[in-house]
């Protein structure tokens, strides 16, 4: 048992010695759907290209309190780099500054301001992509009826900032369009999109859109359109894996959205890491692979690549991948 172990360890030595850059663990808000494991696609070959230690961690629920102990766990492992995309910000505030503290950068990805992060990076703005979002169901609707919306929880800043800038674009484009109740925190669990997207649909005769953000979010309400054959009546807008969609898009169950690539993402990550890793602060001007010109507003980099999902673009996305 113990020549086993010893070769256990010295083959993790090896392991550990074999890189030459950063170690990066990226704590995401839940593993094994569609969405994250493009995210840890990108991890990995980005990593394997930069020959640095990068690699993700999945929680099995979209729970905050799961994501502290893989942070204290990745403290533990004295890793060089934490990457975070948060399902509670305000929760992740104290763990974050603990490993702050313990010397180890903290970059975050969908938490503009995060309150612990060293850098923060967004593929798309805020506002822009709300009201994408808000205008495309607009459209949908004809401009009139009622619409609820999903985030992924009342927790996540970046998903109720993109359902905030949606209903002020609507609120103020297309006054015939109601709001039902405020907003559900759903999007992160297929099976309470949908079961919360049937009792909508039940209670509420003029319900005519969803508007889901958060990646399950438009998969549980599209497979909730479907059973009440609903398709082209009630419309549900959102992001989600290409993949995973592919199936009600070309039903009419699920209408479309817009994305940003969550592989791109992941080696956004790894990218960052690496560079301030040799002394590369970010700064105004710098080309950087995945996010192209950057002008970082204090720690936060934003820049805007959305990718359309609708029937015309589900093949070529799947097929990247996604």
């Amino acid at each position: 048992m113990k020549k086993l172990l010893a070769v256990a360890l010295g083959l993790s030595l090896l392991a550990s010695t074999a890189f030459a850059g950063p170690k990066i663990g990226v704590v995401v808000k839940i593993g094994g759907i569609p969405w994250f494991n493009a995210m840890e696609a990108g991890i990995k070959e980005q990593s394997a290209k930069l020959g640095v230690e990068g690699f993700m961690v999945g929680p099995t629920s979209a729970d905050p309190a799961l994501q502290v102990r893989a942070i204290e766990d990745l403290i533990a492992q004295k890793v060089d780099y934490i990457g975070v995309v948060p399902n509670d910000a305000k929760v992740l505030e104290p763990v974050l500054k603990k490993a702050q503290e313990a010397g180890i950068k903290v970059i975050t990805h969908e938490s503009p301001k995060q309150v612990g992060a060293d850098w923060d990076f967004e593929l798309a703005s805020a506002k822009g992509f709300g009201e994408a979002h808000g205008k495309l169901l607009a459209e949908k609707m004809g401009g009139k009826g009622s619409y609820a919306v999903f985030v992924g929880s009342l927790t996540v800043p970046l998903h109720n900032a993109w359902a905030d800038a949606a209903i002020a674009y609507i609120k103020a484009n297309y006054p015939d369009m109601k709001l039902i109740g405020d907003r559900y925190g759903v999007a992160e669990d297929v099976d309470k999109s949908r079961s919360t997207a049937l009792d909508l649909m039940a209670a509420n005769a003029d319900l005519k859109g969803f508007l889901a953000f958060g990646s399950q979010g438009p998969i549980g309400a599209g497979r909730a359109v479907e059973e009440r054959r609903k398709d082209g009546k009630v419309f549900v807008i959102g992001p989600f894996s290409p993949g995973q969609g592919a199936k009600l898009i070309k039903s009419g169950a699920l209408t479309g959205g817009f994305m940003w690539n969550p592989k791109q993402a992941g080696e956004v990550f790894v990218t960052l890491a690496d560079r301030i890793s040799k002394g590369e602060t970010p700064k105004a001007g710098d080309d950087i692979a995945g996010l192209g010109k950057i002008n970082p507003e204090g720690n936060t980099i934003i820049v805007d690549q959305l990718l359309a999902i609708n029937k015309d673009s589900i093949d070529k996305l799947v097929g990247m991948g996604l």
